[in-house]
């Protein structure tokens, strides 16, 4: 889920950077500080925005810098349990593929994938089932719900696991088949009677 967080932090403004506007200044460092790492409390930290920075800092004995309060805005990505999400495979492995969803890749393991034999071409990014010859393959948009959040901290990519051994999920093809095929079993069944 994305969502707005509201943080607060102190910044440390160098000497170099006095006379720079101080909200500039202020963007750039929590920009270094915060964007593409992972809170444990907020997810994946994407983009800083609106900045608000207290004029006056503080000054430490023996620290030619100033420190500032500084309220600021992240957008942020936080992965939760049970949630629908839908992504693109962007690797397939022996083990089964990585689906990109918002600013992570989850493993979509062989098992989470359909109730079939399924066997993986790495070198051509396929994977392929032997009974229906269905395939997942790199590029393809899928929709799947989360099974599992790991999250690490700092620059940790963290872990997500994913499934779509469920009924409409899948590669967005096998959802739009499922749902033809279900119409036409709705529309049988009102002729019938």
């Amino acid at each position: 889920m994305f969502q707005q967080v509201n943080l607060q932090d102190v910044v440390r403004v160098p000497p170099d950077k006095f006379g720079s506007p101080l909200e500039k200044v202020a963007l750039e460092l929590l920009k270094l500080k915060y964007e593409s790492t992972i809170n444990p409390e907020h997810g994946y930290l994407i983009l800083v925005t609106k900045v608000e920075v207290d004029k006056v800092g503080k000054i430490i004995a023996g620290d030619g810098a100033t420190y500032h309060r500084v309220r600021f805005e992240v957008l942020a990505f936080y992965p939760l349990k049970q949630e629908l999400v839908e992504g693109e495979v962007v690797e397939v492995t022996d083990f089964g593929a990585f689906v990109r969803i918002g600013p992570a890749d989850a493993l979509l393991h062989l098992s989470q994938i359909m109730d079939d034999y399924l066997t993986s071409d790495v070198k051509s990014g396929i994977i392929t089932a032997a009974q229906s010859k269905r395939t997942l393959r790199v590029g393809s948009k899928v929709r799947v719900r989360i099974t599992a959040v790991s999250l690490g901290h700092g620059i940790s990519m963290g872990k997500i696991g994913v499934t779509c051994r469920q009924p409409f999920l899948g590669a967005l093809e096998w959802i739009e088949e499922e749902i033809t095929k279900a119409s036409k079993a709705r529309k049988a069944d009102e002729r019938g009677k």
